[in-house]
């Protein structure tokens, strides 16, 4: 496990996938807003969140409260690229881990294995306008908003701006 303050990143385990699959993936509203395909109707052993065979494009974790032990939510490091060493990230919370400051901590987490364990020299992060959220979190570690694409995500029925940042190894600063 790699740990944050407040959260720790940990291998996809098969009894994470149900949970993950009926509070994230089936909620049709939330997960329409995180993803840029649309979502359809899928079992739990089809889950964008069942536990993958090894792909060097994307590292799955499960996210989890260090203070409960208990499952948080899901963390991917996505769209790997080792020749040019990048990379995006990407979260979710269950709904009964929002509100507790976790993904600023997720985010910084992630960026530690990508700069670290990776070796990745730019990491990306994309999310919708009014994901206060995430943009907080991006924020906080240092990532710079490098734009704005309007109207460019088409979700629950209207289309919403998606902000675009980046951070690079020489421009991240690791928690002491």
């Amino acid at each position: 496990m790699i740990r944050g303050e407040k959260t720790g990143l940990r291998a996809r385990h098969a009894d994470d996938v149900p949970v993950l699959h009926e509070e994230l993936y089936n909620d049709v509203a939330t997960r329409s807003r995180a993803d840029i395909r649309p979502w359809v109707p899928l079992g739990a052993e089809r889950s964008p969140f069942a536990v993958r065979e090894d792909d060097p494009t994307a590292a799955d974790f499960s996210v989890v409260d260090l203070a409960s032990g208990g499952l948080a939510g899901a963390a991917v490091l996505w769209g790997i690229d080792l020749h040019n060493r990048s990379a995006h990230i990407g979260m979710t919370l269950l709904p009964s881990a929002r509100g507790k400051g976790f993904s600023t901590d997720v985010v910084r987490t992630l960026c530690h294995y990508g700069f670290v364990i990776r070796g990745l020299n730019r990491i990306a992060l994309e999310t919708l306008t009014d994901n206060v959220a995430m943009r907080t979190a991006a924020e906080r570690n240092g990532f710079t908003h490098e734009g704005t694409l309007r109207g460019s995500f088409w979700a629950n029925g209207e289309f919403h701006n998606d902000e675009l940042y980046g951070l690079l190894a020489s421009e991240w600063r690791p928690r002491p």
